[in-house]
């Protein structure tokens, strides 16, 4: 929306709603929100490293008022490190997220994985050196890692002052356990992932039919300002592109499941049309390889090295067919 500029820093959105943004979106660069009534605050999200965190909270503190040791409450949207890593730095707040993506979070979320990853891309090549340039730039090894303090199922309302936050899972979709910050009297919702504008989403748990049907969930309230996970702040034009993409890769992705192609075949042959000028188009591969996943019942482990060398593929093969 021309409304909000899409520029790094802390946008205020009115009513003691505020935006931090982080262009361009991708990989790792998230959003996050910020709710103050009064002596009260509430925090959406922190982000994918200390660093990054610490100077988002500085700059929240020189805007507001309210600092790292002020804040009541943080609300995890889902489980991926881009929006839990950074939590160690809230040190007042109760940490809150849904059981699913506090599951989630203590299953696969600790940060030391991701580090030992990146010191031992280098052995893996060209697919390495993709790593390496979308997640190299965070310090994961900084990170202490702090899970929820608190969780729920379902919904449920915090009291931030005198405003009403309502906490609302529609996972599993983006991950098992993704959750709305929704405050009805000011017209605001923070989404986390389960919106990426004009960047391209990635199914990690599915069904991508549920994940349609959060995007109707937030198309059906009345909202003016919409914060998603990544990308600049939105408006419900912007929710229904998304559910349209959503729409068309789970309906490809079946057709061709039906038809007899692997998942792989899938992804390279499914046109992305109006959608292909979105970031990080390669995450199509993994959202097929979920819609299949679905239809097949199959619960094995994934390999993310084999995902990501997917994602990478379709990368080259879109940047080519631009040349």
């Amino acid at each position: 929306m021309a409304k909000w500029k899409f520029s790094k820093g802390l946008h205020e959105i009115g009513n003691g709603h505020f935006a931090y943004l982080q262009p361009s979106g991708t990989w790792g660069y998230s959003n996050a929100g910020l709710v103050v009534d009064g002596d009260q605050s509430l925090l959406v999200d922190t982000l994918f490293d200390e660093r990054l965190t610490a100077e988002m909270l500085a700059e929240m503190k020189r805007a507001t008022g309210v600092g790292a040791d002020d804040i009541g409450t943080v609300v995890n949207t889902h489980s991926n490190g881009d929006h839990t890593f950074g939590n160690h730095l809230a040190t007042n707040a109760v940490i809150v997220a849904s059981a699913a993506s506090a599951h989630e979070m203590s299953a696969e979320g600790d940060p030391r994985a991701l580090a030992a990853a990146l010191s031992a891309a280098g052995a893996l090549g060209e697919l390495g050196e993709f790593l390496l340039r979308i997640f190299g730039p965070f310090d994961f090894a900084g990170v202490t890692f702090r899970l929820p303090d608190r969780t729920f199922s379902g919904e449920e309302t915090i009291r931030v002052g005198d405003k009403e936050v309502q906490l609302i899972e529609v996972g599993p979709a983006h991950t098992a356990g993704d959750v709305l910050v929704h405050v009805a009297r000011d017209r605001v919702v923070y989404t986390g992932d389960i919106l990426f504008i004009e960047g391209t989403p990635i199914a990690w748990a599915g069904p991508v039919r549920n994940w349609v049907r959060a995007c109707e969930r937030i198309e059906a309230m009345d909202v003016d300002a919409i914060v998603p996970g990544h990308g600049p702040i939105t408006d419900k034009a912007g929710v229904a592109r998304m559910r349209e993409y959503l729409t068309m890769v789970d309906r490809e992705a079946r057709s061709r499941h039906a038809a007899g192609m692997s998942a792989w075949e899938a992804a390279q042959d499914i046109a992305l049309g109006p959608f292909g000028d979105w970031e990080d188009a390669g995450r199509l591969a993994v959202t097929v390889d979920t819609v299949y996943r679905e239809i097949e019942n199959d619960t094995s482990p994934r390999n993310p090295i084999e995902l990501f060398g997917r994602i990478l593929q379709l990368e080259k093969r879109y940047a080519a067919a631009r040349a």
